[in-house]
């Protein structure tokens, strides 16, 4: 009777763990379900903000084009402008030498006519007598005459070049007066669309980083998934390696009569497993205490365990024997290492910088398992402790004393 009860207690631990592998599982699928929902939802959005990312760029090259080509039509205009008003320029001046040239003329032939009204009527028989020759009497007074109808040609000719100026004035003025509306009209449209191209890149700026925390999000679910993908194998390794274990202690307890009526007397209860007795282990890491059980978290989250502030880099110590069952990086707790103690305690050691163990990996009471850090978007070196049973935070001050 006394060599059964061993194999008993044995079996009734085997069963225990058996149940808490399968709580873990469970709680480790629930999980995986809820992350590769989440994963399906935000590569959903990303694709759906991958098209509009798109459609932005698009618009945007548009707008752009717009511009350009307003901008160019812009200073075509505007060379067009300078150019009529150098001309205009040009044909002020040549109006004001003509203008002149006019104005002497016209006091010449004004010169001529009041010499002729004083003259009279003999003014041709007073230039005929004036010469000693009849031919050079003659030719006096052809020269008069043609002086007189040259001095008129030359003004009537000037005169016509004049209003042809002034013909010329009025057109280039009025062609300026057009070319003046047109290029405000077209800085105004040149001023929308820039406002309009600003306007659709930051519209394709807030698209490209809602693309990218989405990204980023996919990234890190993807991440979450793989480590619980990997906690699960691990769990379910677990859970069939019990069920082997609880199997053989069983069939070894039916075989032998002693054991089978020892095991009618004590059946076995995994909610009255007696709990791991570390107290008087020490603390994973000395330092101060952020957050306690129960408490709030900096972020105002509830602590589910303990927060405690230590230099970067220091060493974090396994509280009791174990054997680490998951290593690796998930949301919310950065850098984390979970070691399965048995008995359905497991503790959690989060926002570690370095990672020392591997899943699998056995580790005994003292060893060093991860250092302190930030990771996971902690502010501060610290470490958050808990210390689980059947998946149950408890509060680690009963178990554990500080060193």
């Amino acid at each position: 009777m006394m060599r059964s009860r061993p194999l008993l207690l044995a079996g009734c631990l085997l069963v225990a763990v058996g149940v808490v592998a399968a709580q873990e599982r469970d709680d480790a699928e629930r999980k995986l379900n809820q992350v590769q929902t989440e994963l399906k939802s935000v590569a959903a959005e990303r694709r759906k903000l991958e098209g509009k990312r798109g459609e932005a760029s698009r618009t945007l090259r548009q707008a752009d084009e717009q511009v350009g080509g307003v901008q160019r039509t812009l200073r075509k205009t505007q060379d067009t402008l300078r150019q009529d008003n150098a001309a205009l320029v040009a044909l002020q001046a040549e109006r004001a030498r003509l203008a002149q040239d006019e104005a002497a003329k016209r006091a010449e032939l004004a010169r001529l006519l009041r010499a002729a009204q004083v003259a009279g009527q003999a003014a041709p028989l007073k230039a005929l007598l004036a010469q000693d020759r009849v031919a050079e009497a003659e030719r006096a007074l052809a020269y008069q005459g043609y002086l007189q109808r040259g001095q008129v040609e030359r003004l009537r000719v000037l005169s016509a070049e004049l209003q042809r100026l002034d013909s010329v004035q009025r057109e280039i003025a009025e062609r300026r007066a057009s070319l003046d509306a047109a290029t405000q009209a077209q800085a105004a449209q040149l001023a929308s669309l820039q406002r309009a191209r600003e306007e659709r890149a930051r519209l394709l700026a807030g698209i490209d980083q809602q693309y990218k925390d989405r990204a980023s999000r996919e990234k890190a679910l993807g991440r979450d998934a793989k480590a619980l993908q990997g906690l699960l194998a691990q769990l379910r390794a677990a859970a069939a390696r019990a069920a082997r274990d609880a199997a053989r202690a069983k069939a070894r307890t039916d075989a032998d009569p002693a054991r089978r009526a020892d095991a009618g007397k004590r059946r076995p209860a995994v909610a009255s497993a007696p709990p791991l007795r570390v107290g008087g282990l020490g603390w994973p890491v000395a330092g101060n205490l952020l957050a306690s059980f129960g408490g709030r978290l900096p972020d105002g989250r509830r602590s589910d365990g303990v927060l405690i502030a230590a230099p970067a880099g220091t060493a974090i110590k396994a509280v009791a024997d174990g054997t680490v069952v998951f290593a690796d990086w998930m949301t919310g707790y950065g850098n984390i290492l979970i070691v399965d103690h048995g008995n359905g305690y497991m503790s959690l050691y989060a926002h570690a910088d370095g990672l020392l163990k591997d899943p699998g990996a056995p580790v005994r009471r003292g060893d060093p398992v991860a250092t302190v850090g930030t990771s996971g978007g902690q502010d501060i070196a610290a470490l958050y402790f808990e210390l689980r049973r059947n998946g149950t935070p408890v509060n680690p001050a009963g178990w554990l004393t500080r060193q």
